[in-house]
C-alpha cells in the first residue's frame, strides 16, 4: 500500500511538472496581453467588436510585400498585405472593426489606414477574404488588410483599434513571411 501511495504521488508530481512546463510560451503565458503590449505575428489578442459588443480573437499571421498585384501598382511604391483570422468568442455574431480600425504605423511614426489608396482598397485575394467583417457564432474568418506604403515603411507595426477604442499592436517583419506567404502571393499576382 505504501509503494502505491509513493508511486501515485510521484506520477502526480511528474504530470504536474509537465503540465506547468507545457503551458508557457507564446500561446498561453498565464497573462492576457494588455492594450499596450506589442505582439508578434501568430500571437492572438481578444478584441471587442463594433460598439464594444462581443469578443473576437484577432490573429495576424502573414505579411507579404509587393510592388504590384492584379489590382494595380502601389501608388507609394509598395503594398504590405497582412493576413489574419478573426474568431468569434461570443454567443452572438460579432462584427470586427477592420474597415476603420486597421492601421499601419511605420518606424518614423507615419500612420496609414487599411486600403489607403484606390488599388489597396480593391485588394481581396481569393481564399483570404471570406464574407466580410461579421463573424457568426462558433466560427472564424480569414481576411486581409492591405496598405500602400513606401519602402522605408516596411517592418512597421500593425495597429488594430477595436470597438472599445483599445489599440492592439503587432510588430511586423520587414520581409515577407508567415505560413500563407506563398499562397497569398499566388492569389495576388
Amino acid at each position: 500500500m505504501r509503494r502505491t501511495a509513493v508511486s501515485t504521488s510521484l506520477i502526480a508530481a511528474c504530470c504536474l511538472g509537465l503540465l506547468t512546463a507545457c503551458t508557457g510560451g507564446d500561446h498561453d503565458s498565464g497573462q492576457k496581453p494588455g492594450a499596450h503590449t506589442t505582439l508578434r505575428l501568430n500571437q492572438s489578442a481578444d478584441t471587442a467588436g463594433v460598439g464594444g459588443d462581443g469578443t473576437m480573437r484577432i490573429t495576424p499571421d502573414t505579411v507579404l510585400y509587393l510592388r504590384r498585384t492584379s489590382s494595380g501598382t502601389a501608388e507609394h511604391g509598395l503594398y504590405a498585405v497582412v493576413t489574419f483570422s478573426a474568431e468569434n468568442r461570443s454567443r452572438t455574431p460579432v462584427t470586427a472593426t477592420t474597415k476603420t480600425g486597421g492601421r499601419w504605423k511605420a518606424a518614423n511614426g507615419h500612420t496609414v489606414g487599411a486600403g489607403n489608396s484606390r488599388s489597396a482598397a480593391r485588394i481581396a485575394p481569393t481564399g483570404f477574404a471570406d464574407g466580410g467583417p461579421t463573424v457568426p457564432v462558433g466560427t472564424f474568418r480569414r481576411n486581409t488588410l492591405a496598405f500602400d506604403i513606401t519602402d522605408a515603411e516596411k517592418g512597421g507595426t500593425l495597429v488594430y483599434v477595436d470597438g472599445k477604442g483599445d489599440a492592439h499592436r503587432w510588430q511586423v517583419p520587414s520581409t515577407s513571411s508567415g505560413p500563407a506567404a506563398a499562397a497569398l502571393k499566388l492569389a495576388l499576382t
